[in-house]
């Protein structure tokens, strides 16, 4: 049944693990810690974690269990829900103490996940992998645990998405910080992104038409998503949708202007009761 797990990770783990490794002692070539979520119908989705301070030896492995019990009952004080579903290390491989420390989580939840983060970016990649252990030996002899890799992908909520979309522009112009931006400009920036995918796809679509191979299964197999991708989108006559969005951008605009109002309503307070005890 674990063989069957699929875990969703959300980005800000991923920051989590990083955030860790840079913070991590000079003589430390890897990080671990804790994994925090949820479990529904076979699916693990990661929400939170926390770093655990360890040691590791040539033959032994040294962790602060008192340490990773604390935070774990510090973080339940924010959200119950949030339960163990593992543990995460950097590094682009499962080493021999990964089977010592995955018997900790083993008692603190069933069937927990390992997952590995590349922070060394080996071969350009942070090769997000996940794991479950499977115990594997013959009976009456020696029993042995196997690491087997389970499918993982991120997912984001739709405040993480607008985060996401505010780190990527600073990779382009090679700034640190980006400032929010306002509502209509959003909604400029993604219509902009529509139009150019629905230019790529009505060229593959020609492409395809125009080309000899068009009865490919690969290209049959396409078109039926983008078929039924189509059908999927509620139909707007354009007189609906204009009015529609005409009808959103004077809500937006009000609540603008109201914005505008009270601040300067504010700042007119401010400076009339300046002016009366003047």
């Amino acid at each position: 049944m674990a063989l069957n797990l699929k875990v969703k990770i959300h980005p800000v783990v991923l920051f989590q693990i990083v955030d860790a490794y840079e913070r991590r002692n000079i003589d430390a070539h890897r990080v671990i810690g804790t994994l925090m979520g949820t479990v529904d119908r076979g699916v693990v989705e990661v929400t939170n974690s926390f770093g655990v301070p360890h040691k590791e030896y040539e033959d032994t492995v040294e962790a602060d269990i008192v340490y990773a019990a604390d935070m774990f009952k510090m973080n339940q004080k924010v959200n119950r829900s949030e339960q163990i579903v593992g543990w995460w290390a950097t590094g682009n491989e499962v080493t021999t103490h990964s089977s010592t420390i995955h018997e900790y989580y083993l008692m603190e939840c069933n069937n927990p996940v390992h997952i590995t983060l590349d922070t060394t970016l080996k071969n350009d990649n942070m090769g997000l992998k996940a794991y479950v252990s499977t115990q594997i030996g013959v009976p009456g002899g020696k029993t042995g645990n196997m690491f087997i890799n389970v499918p993982i992908e991120v997912t984001c909520y739709q405040p993480e998405t607008v985060g996401l979309s505010l780190c990527q522009k600073t990779v382009a112009v090679g700034q640190k910080c980006q400032e929010p931006i306002a509502e209509l400009i959003q909604i400029e920036e993604a219509s902009s992104k529509i139009s150019d995918l629905l230019d790529v796809v009505l060229s593959y679509i020609d492409k395809v038409l125009a080309s000899s191979d068009c009865n490919a299964a690969d290209n049959s197999h396409i078109g039926r998503i983008l078929l039924d991708l189509m059908h999927s989108v509620p139909h707007v006559t354009p007189d609906r949708f204009e009015e529609m969005f005409n009808s959103n951008v004077k809500d937006l605009l009000m609540v603008i202007t109201l914005s505008q109002l009270t601040k300067t309503q504010l700042e007119l307070n401010e400076k009339l009761t300046l002016l009366s005890l003047s």
